[in-house]
């Protein structure tokens, strides 16, 4: 399990879950975990401690919704356990791709960051709602609303992780 992995094989395993640096390393620091409750509940108290720029690192780690490309070709190193978070996107059709697309662009002007859901389940016009609700926010509620995406991204991951070194 990940208390039996090095220092750096560990920061490697957190990486695939979270790509803020500080994160990673805070919870390497945090070994060993009792049980997989405590791993899961440390995850979370340790995010709570994210600055800002902490949550920006983290939200570079993603592909924009919507451009499964970007998901294959950049951070390659979250493939195996984030294969699955945009497969709800894979079904859309073109005309809410598109939409989606230019939604994500408006987002990322407005805010400095890309859009960030937790996609697990959740279809393209599920998302693309999303992210219309999401956008006449100010940049502050975004940075908290994809903070706490992001943490339910983190939990999957960790979730899944826990099972594929089980």
């Amino acid at each position: 399990m990940l208390n039996k992995l090095t220092k750096e094989q560990a920061i490697d395993a957190f990486m695939q879950c979270n790509t803020s640096h500080r994160w990673c390393e805070r919870m390497e620091q945090s070994r060993p975990f009792s049980d997989s409750q405590s791993l899961l509940e440390k995850a979370d108290e340790v995010w709570a401690l994210s600055t800002k720029a902490d949550l920006l690192e983290a939200f570079e780690g993603h592909p924009e919704i919507g451009n499964v490309s970007s998901l294959r070709e950049k951070y390659r190193n979250t493939e195996k356990l984030a294969g699955h978070e945009q497969s709800g996107v894979n079904t859309a059709n073109e005309d809410t791709l598109q939409v989606l697309a230019q939604g994500n662009n408006d987002y990322k002007d407005k805010f400095g960051f890309i859009f960030i859901v937790c996609a697990t389940g959740k279809s393209a016009e599920e998302m693309l709602q999303l992210l219309q609700q999401r956008l006449p926010n100010s940049r502050n509620e975004e940075l908290e609303n994809a903070a706490e995406e992001q943490r339910k991204i983190t939990q999957i991951r960790l979730k899944k992780l826990l099972e594929e070194k089980a």
